[in-house]
């Protein structure tokens, strides 16, 4: 079981590629689907391949394309994806974050591995081991396959529901083109997979076996889907009602339903009573570190699945300012928007009277450097006494990291014209950072890029438990006429984690409106590059608002006018500074109507003409 965990591991690291054969596992000295499943090593082998399947979601793409930062590497493909999305020139032929072949790709793959894996031969001598595993494969099986389902519903909303690896002849097509299942169907086949995987699987997968499907991700994917069911797009929007199948089949439920809420919390509540999830906890004296750390180790207190990562010093690298002492890419600028999203640490939004935010004015105090508290100075009132959160999450002017190595705070104002001298290239260079803020979460104290010492040891969460706790909450929410105890429980538990205040604490906060603001902006910080935004603002129907407009960064290209009034050399650090903390268009965004759901393939809709389109497209 080594070899095969082993195995697991190693496919689990290999980028996953499309390819014109269904199972791309097999070795070159095998040629058939039968001589995978002849043979119990190669067909661990297959299951690896699913595994691999697992959403990737640490990527830039999902962040980008919504408000919580900006891709200035322009002349870079991901960057150029992104913008598609930012500028609303997405298409039917053109969605780079639509997978739909290569999603029914992988249900193929698990519908074969599902029909076949009971007959697989096991050798006389392995009889009694593999009378455990094999349930336990089929399972892991099933669930990946909901999975993959769920990836598409996210998307797509209702999308046909294939669960036999039937073939394709291509003189016989009508038998293989089959029509959209409507979205109810889609979750309640979801949410039974989910049950059904979750009967057979073990609480725990220790050692080893560690990053293998758990009956707790099996039971967070149902809570996710249910929360998604239950969300605003989904439950009772009147913009798909003429969403039909050509047989007049319905295929979104345009009835409001407020029992899904009620589903979606007993759902997320099945997950938080299985007992055996905590959240990470253990620097309490130092909310940023308890925070922080989580996201540069291999935790598994809280993630109850985790998409294993081999070492790697990669989003270092592109996340670390760009200056010599870090010698980052700087590749994402968090936007004004998500900053301004993060409360002072008394509770408050940073718009409410009383939470004594300010702008004006700097202030000097300590800061958490990664490994240490270090000494700062001239940091704006913006940064003053926020949410630790921030500061685990995001650099800004005269931050500090690693500062006895680094030797000097970040620097993201306007001196010396770039060319290396600040942190983030005030020129229109690609690949560098020149709007004001970096990316920090997910960073490695233990990694000195100027050094070349040490690196980064992190997985990524699909599922942790956080998560849950904030869907419970937000469903509960929902389901009731204003928030009860249970709703303020569970936020509360997140929060303290960091050491922010108990809700409510606002007039507000005591109304289903109020606490719906609270609890999608506690999402939007604790989830925050986590690729949650970017879906949750669809389902909440937001994201017209939101991802519409200017996407805001600081002033760190300055014109020279600015420059030539502020009286001071035109190069240096203060008239840099000087101009700096206004804020500035990066980008004028678009989101439509049409944008909440993609479009299905106008090439699948070629080859099946039983596929009806999305709204608006």
């Amino acid at each position: 079981m080594k070899n095969i965990c082993k195995l697991l591991l190693a496919v689990l690291l290999i980028s996953s590629t499309s390819c014109k054969k269904y199972l791309d596992v097999v070795p070159a000295e095998y040629s058939s689907e039968n001589d995978v499943y002849n043979n119990i090593n190669l067909t661990e082998q297959a299951l690896a391949r699913l595994y691999n399947a697992l959403p990737d979601e640490m990527q830039a793409y999902f962040t980008a394309a919504t408000d919580e930062t900006y891709h200035h590497w322009f002349d870079n493909g991901e960057a150029v994806n992104a913008y598609k999305y930012n500028l609303g020139s997405w298409s039917t032929n053109d969605n780079p974050l639509g997978n739909w072949s290569g999603k029914y790709q992988d249900i193929r793959r698990a519908n074969i591995f599902i029909e076949r894996i009971d007959n697989v031969p096991i050798p006389l001598d392995r009889e009694s081991y593999y009378a455990i595993w094999k349930p336990r494969y089929k399972a892991e099986a099933r669930f990946l396959r909901a999975q993959f389902y769920f990836e598409l519903f996210k998307r797509y909303g209702a999308v046909p529901l294939l669960t036999s690896a039937k073939d394709v002849d291509p003189d016989n097509l009508e038998d293989t083109q089959v029509a959209r299942n409507s979205v109810d169907e889609v979750v309640n086949f979801i949410t039974s997979e989910c049950d059904a995987a979750a009967d057979v699987l073990p609480l725990t997968q220790d050692g080893p076996q560690t990053g293998r499907i758990t009956k707790g991700a099996a039971l967070a994917l149902k809570a996710r889907t249910l929360l998604y069911a239950a969300s605003p797009l989904f439950n009772g929007n009147p913009l798909y009602s003429g969403i039909k199948n050509k047989d007049g089949k319905a295929l979104f439920n345009t009835s409001y339903d407020k029992e899904k809420w009620k589903r979606a919390a007993d759902a997320a509540k099945e997950v938080i009573d299985l007992g055996i999830y905590s959240l990470y906890n253990p620097f309490p004296d130092n909310p940023v570190q308890n925070y922080a750390a989580q996201f540069y180790t291999r935790d598994y207190t809280e993630t109850i699945l985790p998409r294993i990562m081999g070492n790697s010093t990669d989003i270092d690298g592109n996340y670390l300012p760009n200056g010599s002492p870090f010698k980052g890419n700087g590749k994402l600028t968090p936007l004004q928007q998500l900053v301004n999203a993060y409360e002072m640490k008394n509770g408050y939004p940073i718009d409410v009277q009383g939470s004594g935010y300010r702008t004006d004015g700097f202030w000097s105090g300590e800061l958490w450097d990664g490994l240490k508290f270090q000494n700062v100075s001239n940091i704006s009132n913006m940064y003053k006494d926020r949410d630790p959160r921030f500061y685990a999450s995001i650099f800004f002017q005269y931050d500090v990291w690693r500062f006895d190595a680094t030797k000097r705070p970040v620097r993201l104002a306007w001196f010396g014209a770039g060319n290396g001298v600040t942190d983030g290239w005030a020129t229109g260079k690609p690949g560098t950072n020149p709007w004001g803020y970096n990316v920090r979460k997910f960073l490695s104290p233990s990694y000195d890029r100027n050094a070349g010492s040490g690196t980064g040891t992190r997985n990524f969460p699909i599922f942790r438990l956080a998560e849950i706790y904030l869907n419970y909450a937000e469903a509960m929410n929902e389901y009731q006429d204003a928030p009860n105890q249970a709703v303020y429980q569970y936020l509360n538990m997140v929060r303290g984690r960091v050491s922010m205040p108990a809700l409510p604490i606002l007039p507000d906060d005591n109304t289903k409106e109020g606490m719906r603001k609270r609890i999608q902006n506690e999402r939007r910080v604790e989830l925050a590059f986590e690729s949650h935004r970017f879906w949750d603002v669809r389902r909440w129907l937001i994201a017209k608002t939101v991802d519409s407009g200017p996407a805001l960064g600081l002033n760190a290209r300055p014109s020279a006018a600015e420059l030539q009034a502020t009286g001071l050399n035109e190069s240096s650090e203060e008239a840099g500074v000087a101009v700096f903390y206004k804020t500035v268009t990066l980008q004028n965004r678009i989101f439509t109507d049409k944008h909440y759901l993609m479009p299905i393939p106008q090439t699948e809709i070629d080859k099946d003409p039983n596929l009806v389109q999305n709204y608006g497209w």
